[in-house]
């Protein structure tokens, strides 16, 4: 499917001044930060023999067992490959395996609507995207219910705002009002007409990761999007080792553009894998090598990212757990194989099982972000807004993720020593028994010098019972209803307005209002 014919000779809407200027001289940051790069070591958890250890047993899982593909067209591209090809069973020779994974390039460009918002994804750098997928949401009034299209609206305004994020996601929340074949248009016109930042595309069938590549091509121009990344789609396979027709349908066409895919297994370690986690690894390491090499057969040298969606399962109820030890553990790992392929890698960083905006959300949220982080992750995903194992993105969650991604952005960028000199002045200027709060250092580096959190609170319990005693959960609620409040939409070129108005009308008319 080729996009309209709508021209756009410039993808970018610079806003200055105004309500959000003036919060900016205040000290409030409402533009995105660039592309974080880390400038702290990684930390690899075992030794290099051991990570050549489950290299080693994932080629060999591929080679002796194999890899389901059920797509007619995509057996056919690995026998004309060389692979070892039994009806929908693919065995990948490691040769032929690690030569296609090569051409991966290490980093890539994931370009934004508002140039100032492109980023940079591989190597050093990291950006964190907000969650995905959740049918439910959980309101500004505390209540748990279906998400809506309002819903997804706002979540896509508070990416915007959220200096941290450095994407929109897409699916933030379901708009489960509407029906589903329908769904994907709402869903992508919310992204790119609510925020500026880079989007993610839609995998649920050939035909809508199609129309995701033509509105696409509306906003940025059709020729731009044939070779430049300006969104990430993400497909799963379904564990164990099954890449499904539906997902090597969405490859397909993002590859062919050149767009990035997330080639992620969904792994309930202990169910869809072993009870181990050195041996989940293995496996899902795996079924991850297999999906990049097959996006190299589609487009060789297309920009793809090494992922992994990896959760343990409580052995008591059978469902699944978020911020469990041996998650951050067997992140470490995944960073260390995807810095032996040198591969871009995703992981999740604020996947919580807690239903609520709690202690639980927080010490579950701290184990993963901490390991994303440490690890070296260059997409973490889930990073505003995840509860419930996903079924449910919270306002309160997402405002207050994303004021701790400010912290975890200036945690991973080091400490810097450029006032060294200046401070080591300062303690000269004031001597013993002095203060400091009105040094010429002070006052350059007030605003600067420290995180300076909005919703967490400091106060004394006085003040913060004279304030209404309440909770982080509340704050939350209160800090999301604030940022929408003062929210300002990006606005789009009207001809690019109208274009994707009427691609949507069109296509509304030929789809059905119902999954047949």
């Amino acid at each position: 499917m080729s996009a309209p014919a709508v021209e756009v000779t410039e993808h970018t809407n610079r806003r200055s001044g105004g309500r959000l200027g003036r919060k900016a001289l205040r000290g409030a940051p409402v533009t995105s930060f660039p592309t974080l790069v880390r400038k702290i070591p990684v930390y690899q958890m075992v030794p290099d023999e051991a990570v050549e250890l489950i290299h080693e047993e994932s080629l060999s899982i591929l080679e002796e067992v194999g890899c389901e593909f059920r797509d007619d067209e995509a057996i056919a591209m690995w026998k004309a490959a060389g692979a070892d090809v039994s009806e929908t069973r693919v065995r990948i020779d490691r040769a032929l395996l690690m030569e296609l994974v090569s051409k991966v390039p290490s980093e890539f460009t994931l370009n934004a609507r508002n140039p100032e918002r492109t980023v940079q994804v591989g190597g050093n750098n990291s950006i964190f995207v907000p969650m995905y997928g959740a049918p439910y949401v959980r309101d500004l009034d505390n209540n748990r219910r279906y998400g809506t299209l309002a819903d997804l609206n706002n979540f896509h305004k508070l990416a915007y705002m959220a200096p941290a994020l450095h994407s929109s996601s897409s699916i933030i929340c379901e708009p489960m009002e509407i029906a589903v074949p329908k769904r994907h248009l709402h869903i992508i016109h919310s992204a790119l007409k609510h925020s500026d930042k880079p989007f993610m595309g839609i995998v649920t069938s050939k035909d809508r990761a199609e129309d995701t590549m033509a509105m696409a091509g509306i906003v940025f121009g059709a020729d731009f999007v044939r070779d430049n990344p300006v969104l990430v789609a993400i497909t799963n396979c379904n564990s164990p080792l099954v890449w499904d027709a539906t997902m090597l349908d969405a490859m397909k066409v993002y590859a062919r553009h050149n767009q990035p895919l997330i080639l992620a297994p969904f792994a309930l370690c202990g169910a869809s894998t072993s009870a181990s986690a050195v041996g989940a690894v293995a496996q899902v390491n795996a079924e991850a090598l297999a999906g990049i090499a097959f996006t190299q057969l589609l487009r060789p040298g297309s920009p793809q990212i090494y992922g992994q969606f990896m959760v343990t399962v409580d052995m008591k109820t059978g469902a699944p757990m978020g911020g469990t030890p041996e998650a951050a553990q067997m992140m470490y790992l995944m960073g260390a194989l995807a810095r032996k392929y040198r591969l871009p890698w995703r992981t999740s960083g604020f996947h919580v099982g807690s239903k609520l905006n709690d202690a639980q959300a927080g010490y579950e949220a701290n184990m993963l972000m901490h390991a994303a982080i440490l690890a070296g992750a260059n997409y973490i995903w889930h990073s505003a807004g995840w509860l419930e194992a996903g079924l449910t993105c919270g306002y309160s969650k997402f405002a207050t993720d994303c004021e701790q991604l400010v912290g975890w952005y200036k945690y991973a960028g080091g400490l810097p020593f450029d006032d060294f000199k200046e401070a080591m002045a300062a303690i000269r200027e004031v001597g013993p028994q002095g203060h400091f709060l009105g040094t010429q250092h002070t006052l350059d580096h007030f605003q600067s010098a420290f995180f300076i959190p909005s919703i967490m609170d400091f106060n004394s319990f006085e003040q913060w019972k004279a304030e209404g005693a309440k909770d982080h959960d509340t704050r939350g609620r209160e800090k999301a209803r604030n940022m929408l409040a003062d929210y300002e939409e990006p606005k789009l070129d009207q001809g690019v307005a109208d274009g994707l108005r009427d691609f949507i009308a069109q296509r509304e008319e030929r789809l059905p209002d119902s999954v047949s």
